[in-house]
């Protein structure tokens, strides 16, 4: 399953909870805990990739913010 485009950080992690919690059941059977960790290394993919693109964003406003001080 892919991660939708407009998913926001919040949802993605709430997501990602959800898929370790059934990950943690017993009567999850190999084939569905295939599945989910796959799921799984996609949320957190996007979650890495949405907290990268704001550190970025903010050493970017950081820095113009430096350059307009000077």
């Amino acid at each position: 399953m892919p991660v939708a485009k407009g998913k926001t950080l919040e949802a993605a992690f709430e997501e990602l909870d959800e898929t370790i919690a059934a990950l943690e059941d017993p009567d999850v059977t190999l084939d569905e805990s295939l599945k989910l960790y796959q799921q799984g290394i996609k949320l957190l993919k996007f979650c890495n990739d949405s907290i990268d693109k704001v550190e970025k964003k903010i050493i970017e406003l950081k820095t113009e913010d430096e350059e307009n001080d000077i």
